[in-house]
């Protein structure tokens, strides 16, 4: 009898590298009741994620079609899957996430006959620089994304208000759930190394001039990203060389892995910071690490609300970050973090920014206790957790 009363929830993602998307289903998927629900998770290229659900005992589906670049043969071939996959396993609920499926998803689950068909916004691709006939086009699919499913959860309120201003949106369909990190009884999960541990482990066997590096008074000035053009890498290498002429012991670490290593390589050798400028690639669980860093940085041309930001703010470091998207609902106040105006004098803000923290410890010191504070208080795993569950 148990069994018959669980409900069957499919996550579909496109995805299955373990950036801020596919950490979110990662942490929903392996924290509903499993008396309670019977879970599943479908995407397309394997990865990270996929390793991860295996090992966490979760049910997987690999759409060997699905892929995050457009194909028209391809996405016809993924939506008649969905439809397969959907009458088979006959879910209560699917959770929809990223841009690419939600469109395809929403109309097949609605063929299907789905109860409850959730989509998340992570964030909306037409904010991404684009052509206008790729941006319409993008747009138009996440309008019918947003009117075919049930509920749309939005991360932040800055997502669901530009999607409220598209046709025929309802407000009732739209739900604003901010990412939440942190466990279940509201304390950190994370688990950082301390400062000199995470710089040794980062560093220490890859870098031949490891003591002037890890030299307890170096500052890093770091940050967690994907080696994307929509995370700004380049502004903030930029900004970093500025800061370097008064602050020449100071380096800049960036934890990540992505398509613009090989131009950002390059910007870093224009520049003439390759002894101070340091690509570290991707590496497990790098949240971990955070505490080697003095300063982060967060560049971002387009955001939606990361992930990464809340967990600065639970490893008490100062953050120094673009007033895009969802990221004024963290940093409210001045007394939380820097934010940096995204106009055409970015690099010199950011630049600014590093040097009256690093010309402050104190205050550096006091915004990292203050942001911690309203992380745990505002963006705790369990408000997201009640919030989103009620949903289903």
């Amino acid at each position: 009898m148990t069994e018959l009363l669980r409900k069957k929830v499919i996550f579909v993602i496109t995805k299955s590298n373990f950036g801020g998307a596919q950490r979110y289903v990662f942490d929903l998927a392996t924290s509903l009741p499993k008396d309670s629900f019977d879970v599943i998770v479908a995407f397309g290229q394997g990865g990270e994620l996929e390793e991860k659900l295996r090992a966490a005992d979760i049910r997987t589906i690999k759409i060997e079609a699905l892929q995050r670049d457009v194909s028209v043969i391809k996405d016809l071939a993924v939506f008649f899957e969905l439809i397969r996959i959907f009458k088979k396993e006959k879910p209560d609920v699917v959770h929809l996430n990223s841009t690419k499926i939600g469109g395809v998803g929403a109309v097949a689950g609605r063929i299907c006959r789905v109860p409850k068909i959730i989509f998340t916004a992570h964030g909306w691709a037409f904010n991404e620089k684009r052509g206008a006939i790729s941006r319409l086009a993008i747009s138009f699919l996440q309008w019918v994304t947003v009117m075919c499913a049930h509920t749309t959860i939005t991360v932040s309120q800055k997502t669901a208000e530009q999607i409220l201003k598209f046709p025929f949106i309802r407000a009732n369909k739209i739900k604003v759930i901010f990412n939440g990190v942190g466990n279940e009884n509201g304390a950190t999960d994370l688990d950082f190394f301390n400062r000199d541990e995470a710089r040794q482990l980062l560093l220490g066997a890859t870098t031949a001039n490891t003591t002037t590096i890890i030299n307890e008074h170096s500052a890093w000035i770091g940050t967690i990203s994907e080696l994307h053009t929509n995370k700004g890498l380049d502004i903030g290498l930029r900004a970093f060389a500025l800061v370097l002429k008064k602050h020449p012991d100071t380096f800049f670490i960036i934890i990540g892995e992505g398509e613009e290593r090989t131009r950002l390589s390059a910007q870093i050798s224009e520049l003439g910071i390759s002894d101070r400028a340091i690509l570290v690639g991707s590496i497990e669980d790098a949240k971990r690490y955070l505490k080697a860093f003095d300063i982060f940085s967060l560049t971002s041309r387009t955001e939606a609300l990361p992930y990464v930001i809340l967990e600065a703010g639970l490893a008490e470091l100062p953050v120094v970050a673009s007033a895009v998207g969802g990221i004024p609902e963290i940093i409210n106040l001045p007394d939380l973090g820097l934010l940096v105006p995204f106009n055409e004098k970015v690099e010199q803000s950011f630049a600014a920014a590093f040097d009256e923290l690093l010309s402050n410890k104190e205050y550096a010191k006091t915004l990292g206790i203050n942001l911690k504070h309203r992380v745990m208080t505002e963006f705790s795993k369990q408000k997201m957790h009640t919030e989103t569950f009620a949903q289903y």
